[in-house]
C-alpha cells in the first residue's frame, strides 16, 4: 500500500490532471468535421492500474458547436389565412383552400375559350365572302313576268339560268317518257318539283356551251356547238352530252317570287 500510494504521487507531480473551462478550448480556423475536431481536441492524462494514458478531453467534458446567430426564414406573408392558425384542423380551412384555388383556374379557362372563340370568328370571317359578293350570290325573279310556255333566261354567278313556265301540254309529254330511253335517267318530278317551273343552268353538261332555248328535236334546248338535244325537264336525249342540265339551288318564296342561290 506504501509503495502505490508514492506511485501515485510521483504520477500526480509530473503531469497532475487539470479540468479546463469551455471558452479555454480554441480551435483552429479551418473546416469543422469529425477528424479536425477530433485532432484539435486537447488531450489529458489518465491515470489507471496500467499505467498513464493520453485521453481527450472530450470525453471529460463536452462542447457545443451551435449557431444561435442564424434566422430562420418566415414565410408567413405567402401563407393563406387559413392556415396560419395553429389550433385549426387542415380540413376546416380545405374548402376555401380549394375554392381559392379552382375559382383562378375555371376564370382562367372561360377567358382562354372566349379568346379562342374571338380569334376563330375573326380569321372566318375574314375569310367568307363580302356583303357585294353575297348579293351578286343570290337573285330574285318575280314570276309573274315569266308568261306561260316561255323560256326566261338571268345571269347568276356569271352563268345563265334558264327559268321554263312550261304548259300542261310539255309537262305531260316528259312525264311520258320511259326512263329506260334517258342516257341521265331522271324523272320529270326530279327535276322539275314545282310541275310548271324548270329551272335549270343554261350550260351544256358536254363542253360547256350555251344551249339555244324552244330548239332541237324536242323542242326543249339544243346546243349548237356538238347536236346536243335536251327535252322539256332539261334531259339530254341525243348527242354527245353525258348528263343532263345541272339545277341550281332554289327556292320559291311564293307564288310569284323565285331565289337563286
Amino acid at each position: 500500500f506504501v509503495q502505490s500510494a508514492s506511485f501515485i504521487g510521483k504520477c500526480l507531480t509530473v503531469n497532475p490532471f487539470k479540468i479546463l473551462k469551455s471558452n479555454q478550448i480554441v480551435s483552429k480556423s479551418r473546416n469543422l468535421n469529425s477528424k479536425t475536431v477530433s485532432k484539435s481536441l486537447i488531450t489529458q492524462d489518465y491515470l489507471s492500474t496500467k499505467g498513464i494514458f493520453k485521453v481527450p478531453s472530450h470525453v471529460l467534458s463536452s462542447k457545443r458547436f451551435s449557431h444561435t446567430d442564424l434566422k430562420v426564414p418566415n414565410f408567413d406573408e405567402y401563407r393563406r389565412r387559413s392556415t396560419k392558425n395553429p389550433g385549426k384542423s387542415s380540413y376546416e380551412g380545405s374548402y376555401g383552400r380549394r375554392l381559392a384555388t379552382y375559382v383562378p383556374i375555371t376564370l382562367g379557362i372561360m377567358g382562354s375559350v372566349y379568346g379562342a372563340k374571338v380569334i376563330i370568328v375573326q380569321c372566318v370571317s375574314t375569310m367568307s365572302a363580302s356583303a357585294d359578293v353575297l348579293a351578286i350570290a343570290q337573285i330574285e325573279v318575280k314570276l309573274s313576268d315569266i308568261p306561260e310556255g316561255k323560256n326566261y333566261t338571268v345571269k347568276w354567278r356569271g352563268k345563265p339560268v334558264f327559268i321554263r313556265h312550261r304548259t300542261q301540254a310539255q309537262i305531260d309529254k316528259s312525264r311520258s317518257v320511259s326512263l329506260s330511253e334517258l342516257r341521265d335517267p331522271a324523272t320529270d318530278e326530279e327535276m322539275a318539283p314545282r310541275p310548271e317551273w324548270l329551272v335549270v343552268i343554261g350550260v351544256c353538261t358536254h363542253l360547256g356551251c350555251v344551249p339555244i332555248p324552244d330548239a332541237g328535236d324536242y323542242g326543249g334546248y339544243y346546243c349548237p356547238c356538238h347536236g346536243s338535244h335536251f327535252d322539256y325537264a332539261g334531259r339530254v336525249r341525243r348527242g354527245p352530252a353525258p348528263l343532263n342540265l345541272q339545277i341550281p339551288p332554289h327556292e320559291f318564296l311564293d307564288d310569284e317570287n323565285l331565289r337563286i342561290g
